[in-house]
């Protein structure tokens, strides 16, 4: 019997032990970065959103809004039955030949989820691009609704400026930004998440890290200030060690508003009037839940950041491809669309892929969302 317990307990410490090593291996994949150190890490302590090890937002912002467990929260995202967390057919979605498209034809293409393609003032811009079909860091943890992945960074045309909001999953994905550095000229990142475009081969002078208010010129005729939001950061079990953001782009014929990841909170107004309304916005509004009330945007708040942010056009953000929490996958297109009744600006609500013009001011689009239960 005590030779049978010894055999076991072997058996069971080389399988953990492999187990352990196979894990730690996987976690060195480039994928997962590393966290910020040396001069990056020298000027994320010089700034006054970074106290005491980590960033913080402008205003109080606990992350469970409910009494649940960090644990529970995971669960109930993995294991969720909703039957509606994903639509049950292919999303109806639209390839346009950006190569093609005229240098002096502004335009905004929606690629689902987070991600926008922005042409302005003959300028191109990458926001949050993810080609990939998994926004998370295994195989199949969180899958593209299928129909939503009409793009790959193969169609992209040669790109001035990248910029990345955080360094989520769903916001920063490692084969994307591989597969477009030869593409793109100049990144641009909150402060610390230079650290994953080092790694991943980006050449330094083509990476800035801005704090919040900041504002660069990297190419003429296009300002990208970078602005702030209200959530948080973590690739994997550390937190809040690099900044998140949210951008507006200037030029001399527009204003552009890209939120991000953001709960609501009194910023929008500050920027709405700092910047005198703008042109378009495209506001997080979905993968909300009571639980994390303060880090994600309900549609009825969204709806009033966009009245805050003195929007002409809202776009819906954080929808329309990845599920994350337990709403129906159509819910927040749904509440948006009753939300924006009676409001200053125009919805607008693109399916994925489709091209937005700025300069139509008539231009609409369809509840392409109703015909895909």
């Amino acid at each position: 019997m005590k030779k049978w317990l010894r055999r076991t307990a072997l058996i069971l410490l080389v399988l953990g032990v492999s187990l352990a090593a196979a894990g730690y291996a996987y976690l060195q994949h480039p994928m997962f970065g590393a966290l910020p150190s040396g001069a990056r890490l020298q000027a994320i302590e010089r700034s006054p959103h970074y106290v005491n090890g980590e960033f913080r937002n402008l205003i109080d912002t606990p992350m469970r809004t409910q009494d649940t467990s960090f644990a529970s929260n995971v669960i109930s995202m993995l294991f969720d039955r909703n039957p509606n967390l994903r639509p049950s057919m292919d999303l109806p979605s639209t390839r346009v030949d950006l190569k093609a498209l005229p240098l002096d034809e502004d335009a905004v293409v929606w690629m689902g989820h987070s991600s926008y393609f922005v042409q302005a003032a003959g300028k191109r811009i990458l926001i949050d691009p993810v080609f990939s079909t998994n926004a998370g860091p295994f195989p199949h943890t969180n899958p593209a609704f299928s129909g939503t992945s009409p793009y790959t960074a193969e169609d992209m045309p040669p790109i001035d400026a990248m910029l990345i909001t955080h360094d989520h999953w769903d916001h920063l994905d490692y084969p994307s930004a591989k597969a477009l550095l030869p593409t793109v000229g100049q990144v641009v990142v909150g402060l610390g998440v230079g650290e994953f475009f080092d790694r991943w081969g980006y050449p330094a002078d083509r990476i800035h890290e801005a704090d919040w208010n900041d504002i660069l010129e990297l190419v003429p005729g296009l300002r990208i200030h970078v602005l702030p939001a209200r959530h948080y950061s973590g690739r994997m079990l550390t937190r809040n060690k690099t900044l998140w953001v949210a951008f507006a782009l200037e030029t001399p014929q527009r204003r552009l508003f890209f939120s991000g990841d953001s709960g609501y909170g009194p910023h929008f107004r500050e920027i709405g009037e700092r910047f005198g309304g703008f042109d378009l916005v495209a506001l997080d509004m979905g993968q909300y839940d009571r639980r994390w009330a303060n880090i994600h945007m309900f549609p009825e708040q969204a709806a009033q950041a966009a009245v805050d942010l003195q929007a002409k056009v809202l776009l819906p953000a954080h929808v329309g491809r990845f599920s994350i929490a337990a709403h129906d996958w159509d819910e927040p297109l749904k509440q948006i669309d009753q939300a924006s009744q009676g409001r200053p600006y125009r919805l607008l609500t693109p399916n994925p892929g489709a091209l937005l013009l700025l300069d139509n001011e008539t231009q609409q689009f369809t509840r392409w969302w109703t015909g895909a239960m």
